[in-house]
């Protein structure tokens, strides 16, 4: 069983923001536990903040920048569809899933582990993608009986778009997430 860490939780929330923040926290519990205990059991009250401050340190390390990210956006708006659909497949494969291509509102099946997610890819180079192509994914993905419905957007999605893609549980491969899928392959 995999562990997945609550969205909203303290420590997810410390993990999206710069890592420093983790690192005053830590000095502020450590402060404030000092007050009550000794030394030794108030730096103990700050490590997890200091654990998750060096790991949030880390990751942005190893992230690209916004203007990267922004280049590789490009160019794979630039890429006609077969090219970008192969590195979509290899991509997913790399990920462990079995890829077929399908026709209608989905262009890829995904399975894994007994698990079957639909894919809308073709509209990725889209400047702003509205909430009709999830409707119809939503639709498709009934109809297939699939576990999860997936949308690649190289642009912007709108707010409503978004919301509806949050309701429904649609996962959304945008932004770093589809410049690492792509990239590599």
């Amino acid at each position: 069983m995999k562990l997945k860490m609550a969205e909203n939780s303290l420590f997810a929330v410390l993990l999206r923001s710069p890592w420093w923040v983790s690192f005053l926290l830590a000095g502020g519990a450590f402060l404030a536990m000092r007050l009550l205990v000794p030394d030794l059991y108030a730096l103990a009250g700050g490590v997890p903040f200091l654990v998750i401050g060096v790991v949030a340190a880390w990751k942005q390390l190893r992230a690209p920048s916004a203007s990267k990210i922004a280049a590789r956006l490009e160019a794979l708006r630039a890429m006609p569809w077969e090219e970008f659909a192969r590195a979509m497949e290899e991509g997913f494969r790399r990920e462990g899933y079995e890829v077929k291509r399908v026709s209608g509102a989905a262009d890829f099946e995904l399975t894994k582990a007994g698990r079957m997610s639909l894919v809308a890819a073709k509209r990725w180079k889209a400047s702003r993608t509205g909430v009709e192509p999830l409707k119809e994914l939503v639709a498709a993905g009934g109809k297939r009986d699939a576990g999860e419905c997936v949308l690649v957007c190289a642009g912007q999605m709108s707010e409503n778009a978004k919301e509806f893609a949050k309701q429904k549980g649609i996962r959304l491969v945008e932004g770093v997430e589809l410049t690492r899928l792509v990239t590599r392959a």
